[in-house]
């Protein structure tokens, strides 16, 4: 599955509990990463400060559902 464009329910429903640039302390859960643009983009995709986490996550239908909305309420429920 490839990831929908301007979704970004990864970078907002879970917590991230690594430190990354702007967000020393990481991020709690329902909060947008600092990272994320406008244009819902990750402005660290393919960086070295990258979190592990965030490199790591793969879009799959269990995680994302069907559309942002449901994607959001997946990883809300699972965080």
């Amino acid at each position: 599955m490839e990831c929908r464009i301007g979704c970004a329910a990864c970078c907002i429903a879970p917590s991230i509990s690594s430190a990354m640039p702007k967000m020393p302390y990481g991020k709690p859960a329902g909060v947008p990463c600092a990272h994320l643009t406008a244009e819902f983009k990750c402005e660290l995709f393919g960086k070295e400060e990258r979190p592990a986490v965030c490199a790591g996550f793969k879009a799959e239908p269990d995680f994302c559902g069907n559309n942002r909305a449901e994607a959001i309420h997946i990883l809300t429920q699972l965080e």
